[in-house]
């Protein structure tokens, strides 16, 4: 009996001795699974079929998806504004172009989609032509949030509170999971400044104060949008805030394009592909950054 004793008091010691080694093992599992993949991903701003010009746009567009299909990018955004017009024909020419992407693509929708001041019709035809107007989807650890900003520009009865709501307790759910969250959107929160005037390229103060608020307290790292049609990035905090180039009319007189942005577990960054000459129409080169 008292060899028996012995013989389990030696295998408690030895237990308690690995113990520390044991759970330094599954530490070192737990990390190495949560470490992230890299990928990229592709932003385009503002196709706006019909804004520079109906078949100038349809041409820059065909080009942009050609580009893209030459990269090993994940995925395409499109940061609103679709097109210039909403209708069968215009929606029709945009989605057959769409379809030439080799990868998946998610859209935001942006005013001209949906109105300055939606109403069910808009709301409605966009949903049915479209799809929805705003969603979430995720990718390789990451989060990524799309959003209909015409509903924060303007207050639209029922639709703005449904959407704000949904915005709010999304995002606090997916700041639970602690993954890096993107946020897509169309308008812009602000161009030069966070408490600047409200304007016709920015979202109203109030509103635009709560999201940044939200963006803090739930790991979102960057915030894309489009617009301005012209270059407009920020910072706030450690967030990204970027509006791309466009593939259909610049104000700044920047070369047509698009942005990759990649990322990786421990860096976020984005530059700026120039679209090549279509058709003999000389787009020009200014250098990427």
């Amino acid at each position: 009996m008292e060899l028996e004793t012995v013989d389990k008091s030696k295998m408690i010691l030895r237990f308690l001795t690995y113990l520390p080694l044991l759970f330094l093992l599954v530490g070192s599992f737990s990390c190495a699974e949560k470490q992230q993949e890299p990928f990229s991903f592709v932003q385009l701003c503002d196709t706006q079929l019909g804004m520079g010009g109906y078949e100038h746009d349809i041409q820059t567009f065909k080009q942009a998806v050609r580009q893209i299909n030459e990269l090993e990018t994940d995925f395409v955004v499109i940061c609103g504004d679709l097109v210039h017009n909403a209708s069968d024909s215009s929606y029709t020419d945009f989605k057959t172009i769409l379809k030439g992407l080799n990868i998946p693509s998610h859209l935001v929708s942006g005013n001209h989609d949906v109105g300055n001041i939606p109403t069910d019709t808009t709301l409605q035809y966009y949903r049915e032509t479209i799809g929805a107007d705003y969603y979430q989807f995720d990718h390789k650890d990451h989060s990524f949030m799309v959003t209909n900003t015409q509903l924060w520009k303007v207050e639209v009865e029922k639709e703005s509170e449904i959407h704000h709501a949904w915005f709010e307790e999304t995002l606090n759910n997916l700041g639970e999971k602690e993954n890096p969250v993107f946020v897509l959107g169309h308008y812009p929160l602000y161009t030069e400044r966070p408490d600047e005037e409200d304007h016709y390229y920015n979202l109203p103060m109030p509103t635009r104060k709560r999201i940044l608020e939200l963006f803090m307290e739930n790991n979102v790292v960057a915030y894309l949008s489009g617009h301005t049609h012209k270059l407009t990035k920020n910072t706030y905090e450690h967030i990204q805030l970027v509006s791309g180039e466009t593939t259909s009319k610049n104000f700044d007189d920047r070369p047509f394009g698009f942005r990759i942005w990649q990322v990786s577990s421990d860096s976020l960054s984005n530059h700026f592909v120039t679209l090549k000459s279509v058709d003999g129409d000389s787009i020009r080169v200014s250098p990427s950054k």
